[in-house]
């Protein structure tokens, strides 16, 4: 390259020179080797610059201390799937069975170790097993729960669905969580809710449906603590 032939790197030099108050431009133009290698230097920094790769930043929502959780159960919020609304882990995890019996009542009294058992058959967790099953019976006293066994507001054909037994329908809560939600990427209590007891749906008349995500995160949050 000649340096005095070409116009770009003669403006780069005027532009440098001019920043810096350099009032002898025609003396500098002549030692062009090192005002070329100083400017040229300058370039390769500001290109090294604009190409630095940002650092990752992420994102973290710290558990609530309101849940007031174990260290092992703290744990087990970093496994996946999260409900994105809170950290509450939906896949399965140990519960103790007799503290779900605790909470339980009506037609749901005593069902601890079947809410177990179907979290561990379909990877769910018991706590959103019980919690919508508590919040769609009112904690096993609706008459969907007394005359049907139908504990978590399963439809049918023709309407509201009969079980044998009040296991079966936990079971069948289990596998319908499972296979139509989490699998799906539903895998938060506000998504679930969105297609479980949609706001506004033709079969809830009384607006009940409003009241779902409060009700089971109420109740999710109470056995998880």
């Amino acid at each position: 390259m000649i340096i005095g032939d070409d116009w770009l790197t003669k403006s780069m030099l005027i532009n440098t020179l001019s920043r810096t108050g350099n009032k002898s431009l025609p003396s500098a133009l002549s030692n062009t080797g090192n005002l070329f290698a100083e400017v040229f230097t300058q370039y390769l920094q500001m290109q090294n610059e604009s190409k630095a790769p940002q650092s990752d930043v992420v994102s973290f929502t710290p558990i609530p201390e309101s849940l007031n959780l174990s260290f092992e159960k703290k744990l087990t919020f970093f496994s996946e799937p999260f409900s994105g609304d809170g950290q509450r882990p939906l896949h399965y995890t140990d519960l103790n069975s007799d503290k779900i019996d605790q909470s339980l009542g009506g037609k749901l009294t005593g069902m601890g170790k079947a809410f177990i058992q179907a979290g561990q058959k379909y990877n769910i967790n018991p706590a959103l097993l019980v919690a919508v099953a508590q919040h769609e019976t009112g904690n096993g006293t609706s008459k969907a729960a007394a005359f049907k066994n139908n504990i978590a507001g399963m439809m049918g054909k023709y309407g509201l669905k009969s079980y044998a037994s009040v296991e079966e329908s936990i079971f069948d809560m289990a596998r319908n969580l499972s296979e139509n939600y989490l699998k799906t990427g539903l895998t938060s209590i506000n998504k679930i809710a969105a297609k479980y007891a949609p706001v506004g749906a033709a079969n809830d008349p009384n607006g009940l449906n409003n009241h779902w995500v409060t009700g089971v995160t109420k109740y999710f949050d109470k056995l998880i603590t």
